[in-house]
């Protein structure tokens, strides 16, 4: 068999197993064989259909745990299936797949009543990742860096699967309700109610993912940090907050950086401090 034919054979049966329309016909696909293999490949078909389809409701599930409780078993395992008819699997891995379903669900006019299901989505997305993020050793002894070298010269090295979101919708309050229950479900939908925005962080401690509320603070100088830009940048940034009026008309706060460093530190955000590329220190 020719290399583009058997290309061809391999796309058809993909095409078939996925249910895709506008598929490859069975019959095409046998065209060398007879109508009881026909018959019999048909029945195969089916239970790799749904048996894939299964396994896209598991692997879907288990990254959007929250999601799922908040629409119910039923309406999920729709969604999952129209999700995956629109965008299949296309690796082996399916712990990878399921990376567009915030956005999906943001396009999607039936939950356009329930427009915080899109974040909730991308906040789950966030965390499933940190929980296969690469570890990132600590180096305690770095920190003594922050006293003797230029700010300029230096930055902090994140832990493992560090993520932010800014979303207008308290989401971090949401998955909490749902995961370990602080907030409680009905605070959580007190302040879904007032329409409170909520600036999102997700990390790694260990070998759980954590999500918590941030502050707009925290949020600017991790973003810039996560920039690749050096330390003197990211608490420089910080100071332009001072000028801006944040959700709901409040001034920024003060901001200790090293009680913040201190916490940051003990939850496993911050691991040590490294030297920037000497192309991007400010001189």
């Amino acid at each position: 068999m020719r290399p583009d034919s058997f290309q061809q054979e391999q796309q058809a049966l993909l095409q078939l197993v996925l249910g895709a329309a506008g598929g490859v016909g069975l019959s095409r696909w046998l065209s060398a064989g007879n109508a009881a293999q026909a018959r019999r490949a048909q029945r195969g078909l089916q239970a790799y259909r749904a048996n894939g389809q299964a396994l896209a409701e598991r692997a879907l599930a288990a990254a959007y745990p929250v999601l799922a409780q908040l629409v119910g078993e039923e309406n999920f395992a729709a969604l999952a299936r129209h999700f995956r008819a629109i965008h299949p699997p296309l690796c082996g891995d399916m712990a990878r797949w399921g990376d567009l379903l915030g956005g999906f669900i943001g396009a999607s006019a039936q939950l356009a009543d329930d427009p915080y299901l899109a974040d909730v989505a991308h906040l789950e997305w966030r965390m499933h990742l940190a929980g296969s993020a690469a570890d990132v050793p600590p180096d305690p002894a770095s920190f003594a860096r922050l006293a003797t070298e230029d700010p300029a010269r230096i930055t902090l090295t994140l832990g493992a699967g560090v993520a932010l979101l800014a979303s207008p919708y308290p989401v971090a309050s949401i998955v909490n309700a749902h995961l370990t229950g602080s907030p409680s479900l009905q605070q959580a939908g007190q302040r879904l109610a007032e329409g409170r925005a909520e600036h999102v962080l997700v990390w790694r401690q260990g070998l759980r993912p954590r999500v918590r509320v941030s502050t707009a603070i925290e949020h600017r100088l991790l973003e810039t940090l996560m920039a690749g830009q050096s330390l003197l940048d990211a608490l420089e940034a910080l100071d332009a907050l001072d000028a801006v009026n944040l959700p709901g008309g409040s001034a920024a706060e003060p901001f200790d950086f090293n009680a913040w460093l201190g916490e940051a530190v003990q939850s496993g955000l911050v691991m040590g401090v490294h030297s920037l590329p000497t192309t991007q220190g400010n001189t």
